[in-house]
């Protein structure tokens, strides 16, 4: 058995084993949140006789950090003012090679490395068969992951991945993710967000999705710091879905600020 071949099993594992070692594992910290967005700018509509490019966005999220590694997922559902509408959910645990060794894996900017796996669930309308990848899919992610510092950033996070895709050709991933908190006089920002680069494959184009979150902490003014924020996302996304632009006549370069209202509990 090939390495590529073996991986779906990898993330597969990961995920069972990350299940499994939550029942008996030390929660360290959580967070879960639900987010309203509303953008005007989408892009790659849902069929040829729609025009989806208004949607509005409930999203969530969980993340929390255990005593084996960590734990990431979303849940977008996505709906278009022409009625179509999307489900999409990644699910993202991490095991840590520091901890579970109880050896210190840090050198220079490395705090950690971890393995990386990642799940991709989608559900979406797609009657002309637009987005290439399929209405239905199940896409497995195994990789690597670091933990890195740098200056001001409560987070920073690098993983590298080998994708696995149901309906297309298996591609690579590099994830960065962050999360970076400031103030302006009284007030209380977060910028936060992720890249996403996908390699090209036998039937995709590379893509490239950039989205950040500027917020500011509006709960903080009432007493109650992080827990409300509102502000703006935008999406700089580039060929997406593997899509090369102008293909077919399809605008797959994505400009979008959505307007959002965060809540965490």
């Amino acid at each position: 058995m090939t390495l590529p071949r073996s991986l779906p099993a990898l993330a597969t594992g990961l995920l069972t084993l990350c299940t499994s070692l939550s029942a008996a594992a030390d929660v360290l910290w959580q967070d879960n949140s639900l987010t309203a967005l509303y953008g005007r700018d989408y892009k790659v509509n849902y069929s040829l006789s729609t025009d989806d490019s208004s949607r509005g966005v409930l999203t969530f999220e969980h993340a929390s950090g255990h005593s084996w590694g960590d734990l990431f997922l979303f849940s977008d559902y996505l709906s278009s003012e022409d009625g179509s509408s999307e489900l999409y959910t990644e699910v993202s645990p991490r095991l840590s090679l520091g901890k579970l060794s109880g050896r210190e894996f840090a050198y220079g900017p490395v705090k950690d490395v971890l393995l990386a796996g990642q799940l991709e669930l989608g559900n979406m309308d797609d009657p002309d068969n637009l987005t290439a990848t399929g209405p239905h899919f199940v896409n497995k992610l195994a990789g690597v992951g670091f933990d890195l510092a740098a200056p001001g950033f409560s987070y920073l996070q690098a993983n590298l991945y080998h994708r696995t895709n149901e309906n297309k050709a298996d591609n690579e991933q590099l994830t960065l993710v962050w999360g970076l908190p400031f103030n302006l006089g009284n007030e209380s920002f977060l910028y936060d967000g992720f890249i996403d680069w996908a390699s090209a494959s036998a039937d995709a184009h590379p893509s490239m999705n950039f989205t950040s979150q500027l917020k500011w902490d509006i709960g903080a003014r009432s007493g109650h710091p992080k827990k409300l924020y509102a502000g703006i996302e935008y999406v700089h996304w580039n060929d997406k879905f593997g899509i090369k632009d102008g293909t077919f006549g399809i605008d797959s370069n994505e400009r979008n600020i959505n307007l959002l209202l965060k809540y965490h509990f």
